[in-house]
């Protein structure tokens, strides 16, 4: 009967101890990734939030309203001056010393026209003619001149009056015009000048908020670095073991051995006889 041996050639000792310590390396960096809090490497703490800038420019933003006042201050001066115009407008703006003034300046020409009459009086006397009909007419014309130039100087201030009330009307007009104006300018230069201040603020803080998250980043790449460094080691240091290993591959022989004929278990019987029979000799 047949034997059949088989034969195993191992690699060198150094490749074996070499897969050895690749395969306790690698259990070990299997065995840290399965307890790995992957929250620490992921979620809300490497996302950078806004920034003081934007929050100021948030902050700045809720105050665009601000106009408001400004537009109902103009609304105001407009609906007053509506109030200056019209023709009745002006007696607002009448003087209160104007009654006063006009009744002063009739008594001092009446007190002026008095004195006009001794005039008459004696021309009359140096015409022969006082108390008669001349003397009489001359007086009556002289009073109805008088009163004559004594409207008309009534009528003239209380013309005068009038075209200062209507002139003091018109410039408080044009006044609350202007100040209408000047609170719509208010009103637009307050959204104007605000979205300015809150574009800059945005775009400082959009820069800052850039930066902050090119950190944060980089304190993400670094902890998933430290993590996975024991198992990217395993593994490179492992590709180097596999290409020795491949390099030097272990070999098993099989071989068979076949069993002896009779004949030669006879002559191989006989030789060992002979041999001892030498021996004795």
């Amino acid at each position: 009967m047949a034997e059949v041996s088989t034969v195993r050639q191992a690699p060198a000792e150094f490749i074996e101890a070499a897969g050895k310590t690749y395969l306790s390396d690698l259990q070990s960096a299997v065995g840290g990734l399965k307890g790995l809090d992957v929250s620490q490497l992921y979620g809300p703490q490497f996302v950078a939030g806004p920034g003081a800038l934007t929050t100021a420019a948030e902050s700045l933003a809720t105050g665009l309203g601000g106009y408001q006042p400004y537009l109902q201050g103009a609304a105001q001066a407009q609906q007053t001056a509506a109030g200056m115009v019209g023709p009745q407008a002006y007696q607002a703006y009448m003087s209160p010393y104007q009654q006063d003034v006009i009744d002063t300046t009739l008594r001092e020409y009446d007190v002026q026209a008095q004195k006009g009459l001794p005039g008459l009086a004696a021309q009359a006397i140096s015409a022969g003619a006082f108390g008669g009909g001349r003397e009489g007419v001359q007086r009556a014309e002289y009073q109805s001149t008088s009163d004559r130039n004594r409207a008309g100087l009534q009528a003239q201030l209380l013309q005068q009056g009038y075209g200062q009330a209507q002139q003091a009307a018109a410039q408080a007009f044009q006044q609350q015009q202007q100040l209408a104006a000047g609170q719509m300018g208010l009103a637009a230069a307050v959204p104007q000048l605000l979205g300015q201040q809150i574009a800059s603020y945005t775009t400082l803080g959009a820069q800052q908020q850039a930066q902050r998250q090119a950190e944060l980043q980089a304190q993400q790449n670094l902890a998933y670095q430290q993590a996975y460094q024991p198992m990217q080691l395993a593994q490179q240091y492992g590709q180097g073991v596999m290409g020795l290993i491949s390099g030097y591959p272990a070999q098993t022989t099989t071989q068979v051995t076949p069993s002896p004929s009779p004949l030669q278990s006879t002559l191989s019987a006989g030789a060992t006889l002979a041999g001892i029979y030498k021996l004795l000799k």
